[in-house]
């Protein structure tokens, strides 16, 4: 991890803009670069007013906290680790952020037992050279609801979508290759089985 003064990140929007979230010292930990996470929202927009998000291997929380900054109604941030939960609640004490849920859980084993459709926004960005982003990717994308995103960060170009998604931008920052993916809607079918 780059040396950042006191180990901090700072939210770029919303409610809490330029607040600062403790960033630990932990294996694998890599906050969402500030400018990566500056073009992420302004393609998604400035208001997230009612969405529902999950980030999914939450670590900091910059990427959950930022996205209930900007509005979103319920934020879940999942996070295995039991000291960087241990900060992750205090950061939402220190916000007063009620919309967000923290959970000790493992994010695949979470996934894999979550509703369908369950979200408008999830963000997938695990630690580098884990090997965990394919199996991420599969289960994180039944969750996402018709018209909703899937972000993800990783090490290497990545032009396999999940079914039923197709690509919305992307970027480059260093190592860091960033896509926001949207998920089609479906055309309902009619009284025959098919689509009109």
């Amino acid at each position: 991890m780059n040396a950042r003064r006191g180990h901090e990140v700072r939210l770029i929007g919303g409610q809490w803009k330029r607040s600062r979230l403790p960033v630990a010292d932990r294996p694998g930990l890599r906050p969402s670069p500030d400018r990566v996470r500056e073009t992420l929202f302004n393609w998604l927009g400035k208001d997230l007013g009612g969405w529902r998000v999950l980030d999914a291997f939450a670590g900091s929380g910059a990427l959950g906290f930022e996205a209930a900054s900007r509005g979103a109604a319920e934020v879940v941030l999942l996070e295995r680790d039991a000291a960087l939960v241990q900060s992750l609640r205090a950061s939402r004490e220190r916000l007063s952020a009620a919309m967000v849920q923290i959970h000790r859980a493992d994010a695949l084993g979470w996934m894999s037992r979550c509703a369908p459709a369950r979200f408008d926004l999830v963000f997938l960005d695990p630690p580098f050279g884990t090997g965990l982003l394919d199996r991420a990717i599969a289960l994180a994308a039944p969750l996402v609801a018709e018209g909703g995103f899937l972000y993800v960060e990783s090490e290497r170009p990545r032009t396999d979508l999940p079914q039923g998604f197709e690509p919305y931008r992307e970027g480059r920052a260093g190592a860091v290759h960033h896509f926001l993916w949207a998920r089609r809607y479906t055309a309902p079918l009619d009284s025959r089985g098919e689509s009109p």
